[in-house]
């Protein structure tokens, strides 16, 4: 075994409690999940968890050091990722009601959710600095290469994303389902969502290393 069992469990119940805070990625998820049910959110954090993949594969081949080290590097990322925010943003405030109730808008929204979910995680610079600097942390010389050990600690992680994300997303599901039922409400949950992403992407855009 790559990783001890203590390390294992302790690591896991560290992702699961910080898959509980609130942050951009669970409530993107929310939002998505009430607005369009719960596949919709289902397949948020699966490109979410896809995301994570890229960094925990960032990290283990040290190009996250990259983004640690250059300025310019996050700042770009930074915008990049603020600036699909906001296009997502637009895009809530200019939604209708009807357009929810679609079923070719669902049947489009899975695919478009899940590009999402990739995008909203992989541009985010902090999470693979985060992912450089927790990750670490959990590994030891001792038992092999630190890149496998790496890629096992970020599978661990994904498995804490996925159970806690899917649960959030079960949840604003249903409660989704149940206000979707009123075309003010759906008008007022677009507008919503539409604040939350504007929200998030001054968050990301004013953050710093």
């Amino acid at each position: 075994m790559i990783l001890p069992y203590e390390t294992v469990v302790t690591f896991f119940l560290a992702s699961v409690i910080l898959a509980l805070a609130p942050g951009p990625d669970n409530i993107f998820v929310l939002t998505q999940s009430a607005l369009y049910g719960k596949a919709s959110g289902l397949w948020v954090t699966l490109g979410l968890c896809t995301g994570l993949i890229v960094h925990t594969t960032a990290v283990a081949l040290g190009v996250a050091v990259i983004f640690q080290t250059s300025t310019m590097a996050f700042f770009a990322l930074k915008v990049a990722g603020a600036c699909y925010l906001l296009y997502l943003a637009w895009q809530s405030f200019r939604a209708a009601a009807t357009q929810i109730d679609t079923k070719e808008t669902k049947k489009l929204n899975m695919s478009k959710l899940y590009r999402r979910g990739i995008i909203m995680n992989v541009t985010n610079p902090k999470v693979s600095i985060f992912f450089l600097a927790f990750l670490p942390q959990f590994t030891d010389p001792g038992r092999g290469a630190i890149t496998l050990q790496i890629v096992s600690l970020g599978f661990l992680f994904i498995m804490a994303t996925v159970f806690i994300f899917g649960s959030v997303a079960l949840l604003a599901g249903t409660l989704g389902d149940w206000l979707n039922r009123s075309n003010k409400v759906q008008m007022i949950m677009n507008r919503v969502a539409g604040c939350v992403f504007a929200g998030l992407a001054i968050k990301l855009i004013t953050t710093s290393r």
